[in-house]
């Protein structure tokens, strides 16, 4: 029998979850092998009811997805996303002891198109994302060819919504989010595979802050950390007290 989703929040118009790591929004080209969305076991789990998904999280990132119940309430929802009219907060895990405070103003090319499919020389747009550290940890165990880990737990802030953001920046700064296969490094990925048994990105979508769509009450969503993250957490204090 398939888990149920977590939820977040439901009411006549809007549906938010707390995504697990490794589950797709929805179908794509770039993961055809998958069988297993969040629309699909979200409408199951409704009843049959459509769902419209307002925005989107990477399939490893875990956290606040939200839905719309109709077509209308999606588009509306959708537009003060891409307006910026949505307030974003994440919390991961990186490398290395991360500053304080850091605005990063950085470029970003496009590597996909609407449909998913990868691009060669993409345009580069404006990517803006806020940064505070939130706690610094030293493991005294040796990881790569220094005698011990270094590592942070971050609060990030995107403003913008630029594919892959938050990661790309991440790796641009030179603190990459630990479990990304793609930006991070190796080295300290499988440190965190022996070590905390963490198999995933430790990336995860904390908060959402929104207009509500008919009431025009704020919206203050949030989702916590799964099992597996907090357990991350809890071993890097372990470890480096």
């Amino acid at each position: 029998m398939e888990a149920s989703l977590s939820m977040v929040f439901q009411d006549d118009y809007l549906v938010a979850i707390n995504k697990p790591s490794g589950l797709l929004v929805h179908r794509s080209p770039i993961d055809r092998h998958e069988t297993r969305f969040a629309v699909q076991l979200l409408r199951d789990q409704l009843g049959g009811q459509w769902v419209y998904p307002v925005h989107r999280l990477d399939k490893p990132t875990s956290g606040l997805l939200l839905f719309a119940l109709s077509p209308e309430i999606a588009r509306q929802v959708s537009e003060a996303f891409t307006l910026g009219e949505v307030s974003k907060t994440y919390l991961a895990v990186v490398r290395g002891h991360a500053p304080l405070e850091r605005f990063i103003d950085h470029p970003l090319e496009d590597e996909v198109d609407h449909a998913g499919r990868r691009i060669a020389d993409g345009v580069a747009r404006e990517a803006l994302t806020s940064l505070s550290c939130l706690q610094h940890w030293t493991v005294p165990m040796p990881v790569d060819r220094y005698p011990e880990g270094r590592y942070s737990l971050v609060e990030l802030r995107p403003q913008t919504g630029r594919h892959r953001q938050l990661r790309r920046h991440m790796k641009h700064i030179s603190h990459p989010i630990i479990g990304d296969t793609r930006y991070g490094k190796g080295s300290h990925n499988r440190f965190f595979r022996e070590h905390f048994n963490s198999h995933r990105l430790l990336l995860h979508a904390q908060g959402l802050e929104l207009q509500h769509p008919v009431t025009a009450e704020p919206l203050l969503l949030e989702a916590k950390l799964d099992q597996d993250f907090a357990g991350v957490v809890n071993g890097l204090r372990a470890a480096s007290s």
